[in-house]
């Protein structure tokens, strides 16, 4: 039994997936649920830091661009915020109770050093079914939680929710037709 599930999400389809297994599960088990996302600079939308090439640029450009870059931090960080806000208002509708931790850093780490001091006892997470170089250059933050984490660990295979999500619509296309 299950009584504090942490979800790991982003702004992804996979993630929308994960987020309602993880619901699903915790409004069975009438559990407790910790909404994770990670901001990184490697996010799909998250604003690239300025590059000034050469010594040309004077220090107000330099200023101004690291401002403006400040800025569209804040408004990106902002967005998850809502966004994280609006699934523990979904969760809420199916009666589970949840929060939200919106944090920097390396996913996987994060995700397990929340767990350890969320006292979680259950992690899902995503899985986008990186194989081979492709999971060595991009790394896999579910294989590092797998790993690491301090307590059991679900794996939501994306792969398998498009399979689902296919057959459920060909079903309804089918009823309708």
């Amino acid at each position: 039994m299950f009584s504090r599930i942490l979800v790991a999400v982003d702004r992804s389809e996979l993630s929308q997936g994960v987020f309602q297994k993880a619901v699903q599960l915790a409004k069975a088990m009438q559990a407790e649920m910790m909404i994770l996302h990670v901001l990184s600079q490697e996010e799909p939308g998250a604003p690239e830091p300025p590059m000034i090439l050469g010594v040309d640029y004077s220090s107000t450009i330099s200023a101004e661009l690291w401002q403006s870059y400040r800025e569209q931090c804040a408004i990106f960080e902002q967005n998850q915020m809502d966004y994280l806000r609006s699934l523990v208002e979904k969760a809420a509708e199916q009666g589970v109770r949840a929060e939200y931790s919106l944090n920097y850093g390396n996913p996987g780490r994060v995700i397990c050093d929340l767990a350890r001091s969320w006292n979680a006892d259950l992690i899902v997470v995503g899985r986008r079914g990186h194989s081979g170089l492709s999971e060595l250059f991009l790394g896999s933050v579910s294989n590092y939680v797998l790993h690491r984490a301090p307590c059991s660990v679900l794996t939501i295979q994306g792969e398998a929710l498009k399979k689902a999500a296919s057959a459920k619509e060909e079903t309804t296309t089918a009823s309708a037709g």
